[in-house]
C-alpha cells in the first residue's frame, strides 16, 4: 500500500497566470558552492565506503559554511588579502570494527577538488581555508540506516516535486547555466544570479555577474564587456521563446563613481559574502515562490535513507514523468515518517491540473517509482542527477 492519492485542482497553470517569479543561484554563489562542496563529499565518502565494504555507510555531511575573505580587486589584476574559510560539518561513520576510515582527509580533498574543477581563478591553496568538524552519526540513527530489506527512513520528513517546468522556469535554468557552463567570455565569472519575473508574455530576467579584474583593462572595457554579456544572454534565449525577453545585467553598478561588480577570482565570497548549504535552489535548481517547497538542504544527505535528499529527488522525476504522460500541470509531495520504509511513505500526494482520464496512469507511474526509490541513491553516486 503507497498511500497515494490524486486531487483535480481547478486553478489555473502558473503558466496562464498573470504573474510568476523564478530565481537561480549560480554554481559560484556562496550557497551554491556550499551546496556543491556538501554533495561532492557526501558522493566522495559513498565511493569510498562501497570500494572498502561493498556498501554505503550511514553519513550526513549536509552542513558546510562559508566564510567571506578580503580582496583587492582591478582592473589588469588584484589580490586576495584574506581567504575566505569553509568549514565541513556533518557525521559520518569513522570506524568499523578494528577499521578507521580517515573520513577528514577524504572530506577535505574531495573539497579541494570540487573547487580547483569549478573555479579556474580561484587558488585553492592560498585562496580558501578549508576546515572540517565531521563527527559521527548518533546511535539510533545508525541503527536505522543498517536494518535489513528496503530502507528505512532517516528522517519524518517531506519532498516535493513539480512539471512541467513554465518557461519563465527554463529561461532563468538556461541564461545561468548559458554564464556558468557556455559563456566564452572570459571576464564573466562564476558567481551568477538569475531572477526572473514573468508579466504576462514578457519575460525580465535581472542577471548579477562577477566580473574578473584581470581580464580587463579598465571602466570602459568592463562596461562594453557587460554590454556584450547582456546581448549574447538576450540573443540565446530569444531563439528559445516567442515572449519578449529583457534581460538587465548588474544593475547595482554605478559608471559615474566607477563603483562596479569587479572582482579577483569570479566570486563574491574573496570580498565578505557567505554561504550556507540549503539556503540556495532547490533541489531542481530553482527558488521558485509561486511554486510548492520543501526547505530541505538535499545536497550532502546520504543517498541511501534520508528522504530528505531522496524524496525532493524523487518527486521531481515522478511529476516529470507524469507532466510527460499528459497532465497539464502536476505537483507531487511525499512525506515520511522515521523508521519507516522509504518505498511506503505516510503520504504520497498528487494534484493535477488538466484532464481526469490521467488518473490511472499518474498512479501508475507515482506507484512505479516509489517501488524503485533507491534508484536515487545510484544517481547520486554515479554524477547522473545535481541536486541544486
Amino acid at each position: 500500500m503507497k498511500n497515494i492519492t490524486i486531487d483535480f485542482l481547478n486553478m489555473l497553470p502558473l503558466e496562464r497566470q498573470q504573474i510568476e517569479l523564478a530565481e537561480r543561484k549560480g554554481v559560484g554563489h556562496p550557497d551554491s558552492i556550499c551546496d556543491g562542496i556538501a554533495e561532492s563529499v557526501s558522493r566522495t565518502l559513498s565511493r569510498e565506503y562501497i570500494k572498502r565494504f561493498g556498501v554505503i555507510l550511514h553519513h550526513n555531511t549536509d552542513q558546510c559554511e562559508l566564510i567571506g575573505g578580503r580582496a583587492k580587486p582591478a582592473y589588469k589584476g588584484g589580490r586576495v588579502v584574506k581567504p575566505q574559510y569553509v568549514l565541513l560539518g556533518g557525521r559520518a561513520t569513522a570506524h568499523v570494527g578494528k577499521e578507521a576510515i580517515p573520513v577528514g582527509d577524504i572530506a577535505v580533498g574531495a573539497a579541494k577538488k570540487y573547487l580547483s574543477d569549478n573555479f579556474k581563478e580561484l587558488n585553492v591553496s592560498s585562496d580558501v581555508v578549508l576546515d572540517q568538524k565531521i563527527g559521527e552519526g548518533s546511535a539510533d540513527l545508525q541503527s536505522v540506516f543498517k536494518r535489513n530489506g528496503i530502507p528505512k527512513s532517516n528522517d519524518t520528513s517531506f519532498g516535493v516535486g513539480y512539471a512541467p517546468l513554465s518557461t519563465l522556469e527554463k529561461l532563468t535554468l538556461e541564461a545561468s547555466n548559458y554564464l556558468n557552463h557556455k559563456c566564452k567570455i572570459k571576464a564573466a565569472g562564476k558567481d551568477t544570479k538569475v531572477m526572473g519575473v514573468r508579466k504576462n508574455s514578457k519575460i525580465i530576467l535581472t542577471v548579477a555577474c562577477a566580473m574578473v579584474g584581470k581580464y580587463l583593462n579598465d571602466l570602459e572595457h568592463y562596461r562594453n564587456t557587460v554590454g556584450q554579456i547582456r546581448s549574447e544572454l538576450v540573443g540565446h534565449l530569444s531563439k528559445k521563446t516567442p515572449m519578449e525577453v529583457e534581460v538587465d545585467v548588474n544593475t547595482a553598478d554605478d559608471y559615474q563613481s566607477g563603483d562596479v561588480y569587479l572582482t579577483v577570482t569570479g566570486l563574491s565570497s574573496e570580498q565578505g559574502d557567505d554561504g550556507s548549504v540549503g539556503r540556495g535552489n532547490r533541489a531542481n535548481g530553482l527558488i521558485a515562490p509561486f511554486r510548492p517547497v520543501s526547505l530541505e538542504a538535499t545536497a550532502g544527505k546520504n543517498p541511501v535513507n534520508h528522504v530528505g535528499k531522496i524524496y525532493n529527488l524523487l518527486a521531481s522525476k515522478m511529476a516529470e514523468d507524469i507532466a510527460k504522460a499528459g497532465a497539464e500541470q502536476i505537483y507531487v509531495r511525499l512525506m515520511s515518517q522515521i523508521g519507516k520504509p522509504i518505498d511506503q511513505p505516510l503520504v504520497a500526494s498528487l494534484q493535477l491540473i488538466g484532464d481526469r482520464k490521467m488518473e490511472s496512469k499518474a498512479r501508475e507511474i507515482a506507484d512505479y517509482w516509489l517501488e524503485h526509490v533507491t534508484e536515487v541513491k545510484e544517481w547520486c553516486i554515479s554524477d547522473k542527477v545535481s541536486v541544486f
